[in-house]
């Protein structure tokens, strides 16, 4: 039988101590919009939709803090990660509004004069968060790009275009893989970025990962459910391009899970919230 420690509700005070290890796993179980406008810094959007994914995905050492908005939801998440194995599993009391109010400023995004700033460096009208340059860069497809998580908070809780598409036709996600960030690539597709996104070529993000050998980033993207399906305008598929043993083996079992499921005719990794 699966060996069970019981999760721990914690104040704020504890909550920053806790952050201070460096190693903590941060799960805002609160909607995507509320997400959007402020979380916790390093914190990743959790909802039943990915939460089996980020269950089977984390290992069951890493610490884990969960908060919702007032405290009492993170408690039945908390319970669900301590079931799965969880060693270290931490609910916020209060919530974020508790966290909010005692700690005002994350630095989760860049003040106003800030982002101004880092537009005009960048090559942008420093009035425009989706001004365009060369080769259709918008300032979100750049932050994705350098991997400036900051500025990619920033501009998508400003109301930044998610899913316009440079001259190749590629999303910001598309520059977050190559520009191997993987703190952003959550941040995207949680924000709600189109993780198929195709380029002129038919080609996804999941294409490129493979192509590349970064296993890192094809589990990553297959973890946040992205589509294996696709093909190029060659007809080829994320399977086919695969440039590693790595990338090779992450997606044959994707694809075995899929046609398993589609045998089942359900979603094997869905798991049912207990209320």
């Amino acid at each position: 039988m699966r060996q069970r420690s019981p999760f721990r509700c914690i104040g704020v005070h504890d909550a920053q101590a806790l952050l201070r290890r460096g190693d903590v796993l941060v799960l805002d179980v609160r909607d995507t919009e509320s997400f959007g406008r402020a979380h916790i810094a390093g914190a990743r959007h959790v909802s039943g939709a990915n939460l089996s994914d980020v269950i089977h995905s984390e290992a069951k050492s890493a610490p884990v803090l969960i908060y919702c908005y007032h405290g009492n939801a993170s408690r039945e998440y908390a319970k669900i990660f301590s079931d799965f194995g969880f060693s270290e599993v931490h609910s916020l009391d209060g919530g974020y509004e508790a966290w909010r109010t005692k700690i005002p400023s994350e630095g989760n995004t860049l003040p106003d004069e800030a982002l101004r700033q880092w537009l005009i460096a960048g090559g942008f009208s420093s009035a425009d968060i989706n001004a365009v340059v060369e080769n259709g860069t918008t300032p979100l497809m750049k932050a994705s790009h350098t991997g400036e998580g900051a500025v990619v908070r920033t501009l998508v809780a400003a109301g930044t275009q998610l899913n316009a598409r440079n001259a190749d036709g590629n999303n910001a996600l598309w520059l977050a893989c190559v520009g191997h960030h993987l703190h952003v690539i959550d941040m995207l597709i949680e924000s709600g970025i189109d993780i198929d996104n195709r380029n002129d070529n038919g080609a996804t993000p999941l294409m490129y990962a493979a192509s590349s050998g970064k296993a890192d980033l094809v589990d990553r993207l297959l973890a946040h459910g992205a589509d294996i399906g696709p093909e190029t305008l060659d007809g080829f598929t994320a399977l086919d391009l695969a440039a590693t043993v790595d990338c090779l083996a992450l997606l044959r079992r994707a694809t075995h899970a899929r046609n398993t499921a589609e045998t089942l005719g359900t979603d094997s990794r869905t798991i049912s919230l207990t209320r």
